[in-house]
């Protein structure tokens, strides 16, 4: 199952990220958990500087934009592919 972080203070570029993301996942018909993080500290923690923040199995995929949901399901399926 895909872990996946939205990193970010909940403004409106964060929630519509995680809606992009839970689009493009379900779509793909992916497993997937999605937190939301919200504490800075722990931002700070994965070296992103500017929100919003997509994070998929530890790894930052995104930063300080909404990437396309094509894009989202790309990085998705190779990292899925990477940890089989």
């Amino acid at each position: 199952m895909l872990q996946v972080k939205v990193l970010g203070s909940g403004c409106p570029n964060c929630k519509r990220l995680e809606a992009e993301t839970r689009a493009a996942l379900d779509a793909a018909h992916i497993a997937y958990e999605l937190e939301k993080v919200t504490d800075f500290d722990q931002i700070a923690a994965f070296g992103v500087l500017s929100t919003p923040g997509l994070v998929m199995n530890g790894k930052v995929v995104s930063s300080g934009k909404i990437p396309a949901r094509s894009r989202i399901t790309e990085w998705a399926k190779e990292i899925e592919a990477v940890t089989e």
